[in-house]
């Protein structure tokens, strides 16, 4: 006896398994109102032709001009911080309201390109997160913040162990249950987007990639020369967090060859100084602090993210 086959799905139920997700984008604002409704007729633009549930956050960093008037004039969700808290408080703000798991991070000073959001998202399933890297052919950064840039994304990716084309791009697509994860790792400030991608790398997640073009800020930067130093702790804080040998071992090594150095130029002159016993010493405790720090790490990081 032959049997009858399986009933096919109605056409509704079938376009419904296939349907694309939706997607929350989230915008913080301090005193934008120079650029914020370019910047989000922009991204409407875009968004609108993805055919695809979407909604748009601006998160009112407790601006002092009429940032949020343009933001509901754009017909933007506003959501209003009684006073300025910091660029990853606004994120995490408008994330907390988001209606979508798959957020897309963007500026509102018309740095980036709204039009890169469609590949970035085409990317977002198989990832957990994709980065907006700013090395396409129309790059404008200042002058003055390269050098610093430069170090200080050659130390993330020695400390990450892989490459980072680029720290803190604030275009970006992220699953709202990554940043759930790392929360409470995540400052109130700008280096939010330098800690996430941290955390994602050294806890074997999933980054990818891809090239954009970054245009000149419409109003003023909030970025102060002195943020160089504190991003510099978030990264070394950062990596000690997850894998802290990253730190200790080349630290300890360090003051090994300090020592060592010192003990072959004593044996020469024929007098043993206390510079060796500290150097070996040195090197011994600091590496113990990081192998203890190591174990602390493994066993309190729980799962991983896939």
């Amino acid at each position: 006896m032959i049997r009858d086959p399986s009933p096919t799905p109605a056409p509704e139920d079938s376009r419904a398994a296939t349907s694309p997700a939706g997607v929350t984008v989230v915008i913080p604002a301090f005193d934008e109102a120079a650029g914020i409704a370019h910047t989000l007729r922009e991204i409407r633009r875009v968004m609108d032709a993805l055919g695809r549930p979407w909604e748009l956050i601006v998160v009112d960093d407790g601006s002092t001009d009429d940032t949020a008037a343009r933001a509901e004039a754009e017909g933007a969700t506003v959501v209003r911080l009684s006073r300025n808290r910091g660029y990853g408080a606004a994120l995490k703000a408008g994330i907390a309201r988001a209606a979508h798991d798959v957020i897309v991070m963007s500026d509102a000073d018309g740095t980036y390109p709204a039009d890169a959001i469609p590949e970035l998202l085409a990317h977002a399933e198989d990832f957990d997160m994709v980065v907006g890297a700013r090395t396409g052919a129309n790059v404008h950064v200042p002058a003055a913040r390269r050098p610093a840039k430069w170090f200080l994304g050659r130390l993330a990716s020695y400390l990450a162990g892989q490459e980072i084309p680029d720290l803190n791009s604030g275009l970006r697509v992220v699953r709202r249950s990554v940043v759930e994860r790392y929360e409470h790792l995540l400052p109130s400030g700008f280096s939010f987007t330098t800690t996430i991608t941290l955390a994602v790398l050294v806890n074997d997640g999933l980054v990818e990639y891809r090239s954009i073009d970054y245009r000149p800020r419409m109003g003023t930067s909030k970025i102060k020369p002195v943020d160089a130093f504190s991003f510099l702790l978030l990264i070394l804080r950062t990596v000690v967090f997850f894998n802290p040998l990253k730190v200790f071992l080349p630290l300890g090594a360090v003051l090994f060859l300090i020592g060592f150095a010192k003990f072959v130029w004593d044996l020469f002159v024929g007098n043993f100084s206390e510079t060796v016993v500290m150097g070996f010493l040195g090197a011994v405790v600091v590496w113990s602090v990081g192998l203890l720090s190591d174990q602390i790490a493994r066993t309190g990081m729980g799962p991983r993210l896939r």
